[in-house]
């Protein structure tokens, strides 16, 4: 998670010359964006957005963000949605959805092993990806439709991080500003995707466990419990990224949200996520050192 001065240099510079238009109110100044690469790449907690952020300035600081993160995160493979668990966003008090961006450097085999203290405020997750097959994918309006655009689906348990010093005052706003708590991710064997309404009924009924190395659960949930099929989630991000003129391509993977509880990883420790009810009951792990 290091990188050259003249590396970081260029990304701030990025950040502030990618657009000619004004800043939104609100939005982070250059300087306070490259104070958050900083801490990002250190791990080091950072301020708490302010309380008057808008959510046109938390978009238009993670905009930023994401283009300065790219130097040390590497390319864009896709996108995440955060808070599109009912309980999550109860936690967060806010009720839809939020848009953040993945690098590849973010994302890491079946069975990796990471610290413990892989960033400033690190949590894990049972999460679901989705790996796009075609641009026709922001015409779909159901599940099926979306599967009909999809290439496959992989299990993944998502390691966030909330970065900032007081996570307990993180509502959208700030969520959307620290591009969701984007850090890492652990993603596990694809299973081929198909517009079958079987599969469209797996993934809604499917039950996803999260257990440790002792095989005891640490939580669960349902697949309709992010926005009452997983699948929503890929319209909606969909939709956004449009709105945004961005177009997703073939191997662009999309994060749906969580199905289980935020969680703290202890070292020492392996957690498994496990998808009952798809084909071949898949599962994915990480192992915290």
């Amino acid at each position: 998670m290091r990188r050259s001065a003249t590396a970081l240099l260029a990304a701030l510079a990025l950040a502030g010359c990618a657009s000619l238009r004004p800043d939104a109110p609100t939005c982070p100044t250059d300087a306070q964006i490259a104070d958050t690469v900083r801490r990002y790449v250190a791990l080091e907690p950072e301020p708490n957005p302010p309380e008057s952020m808008t959510m046109a300035g938390a978009v238009c600081g993670r905009d930023k963000l994401v283009r300065a993160l790219g130097a040390s995160q590497g390319r864009v493979v896709g996108y995440k949605a955060g808070l599109t668990n009912t309980a999550v966003q109860k936690r967060f008090s806010w009720n839809a959805p939020v848009r953040g961006t993945l690098f590849e450097r973010m994302i890491v085999a079946d069975g990796a092993e990471v610290p413990a203290k892989f960033g400033a405020r690190p949590l894990f997750e049972a999460d679901l990806v989705v790996e796009v097959g075609s641009s026709a994918i922001h015409d779909a309006k159901t599940p099926l439709e979306v599967l009909g655009a999809l290439r496959s689906i992989r299990p993944f348990i998502e390691l966030p991080d909330l970065v900032v010093q007081d996570p307990a005052k993180l509502g959208g706003i700030g969520i959307t500003a620290i591009n969701v708590g984007a850090r890492l991710g652990v993603l596990g064997a694809p299973i081929a995707a198909s517009a079958d309404p079987k599969l469209a009924d797996a993934l809604r009924d499917m039950t996803v466990r999260l257990i440790d190395g002792t095989g005891k659960e640490l939580d669960t949930g349902r697949g309709s419990a992010i926005l009452e099929h997983p699948l929503n989630a890929v319209i909606w991000l969909a939709q956004d990224l449009k709105q945004a003129g961005i177009v997703l391509k073939p191997g662009d993977l999309l994060s749906l949200g969580s199905f289980s509880r935020l969680l703290p990883p202890q070292p020492g420790t392996t957690v498994r996520a496990v998808y009952e009810g798809l084909p071949g009951t898949p599962s994915v792990s990480v192992r915290f050192r």
